[in-house]
């Protein structure tokens, strides 16, 4: 039923798309995890069972999917830790290649966000990735306002 428009996902600029049913309710061509961060925003009030189609499914991601309500996640790259997570909640996954981890740029070790998902759960992970986008967005504010009185 979604494999077509996975194929579309894929040939498209977003980096995750998440349908409620036959209905696109939230894309983005953003980088990361700021896609499902910004759809978990807005969508907690009242969270629905979707399907997420996502570039790169590491645990982190997960983790994540698991909080917005994925019942189902397509990605053409997934980790082995993002498939013990999805099976862990039930969730199906349609992974193309499945490594053992994600990397971090360059091939250097794992992902930060990778590890720092380990050993959590979807809400506990979700809370950490608010507090550090909250303490980058006030640090952003910060360093604005000191070069506002130069």
């Amino acid at each position: 039923m979604y494999e077509d428009r996975f194929n579309a996902f894929l040939r498209s600029g977003d980096t995750l798309q998440v349908y409620e049913g036959e209905r696109l309710v939230f894309s983005s061509d953003k980088d990361r995890l700021l896609p499902l961060m910004e759809y978990i925003g807005q969508s907690a009030v009242s969270p629905r069972a979707v399907v997420i189609f996502d570039k790169i499914t590491g645990n982190a991601a997960a983790l994540l999917s698991v909080k917005a309500g994925g019942r189902q996640v397509f990605s053409p790259m997934g980790s082995q830790l993002a498939v013990e997570t999805l099976d862990k909640h039930d969730v199906k996954h349609h992974l193309t290649e499945i490594v053992p981890y994600i990397e971090r740029a360059g091939g250097a070790g794992m992902c930060p966000m990778e590890k720092l998902s380990l050993s959590k759960g979807p809400e506990d992970f979700y809370q950490e990735m608010k507090n550090i986008i909250n303490r980058s967005e006030t640090g952003a504010a910060e360093r604005k306002e000191r070069s506002w009185k130069k």
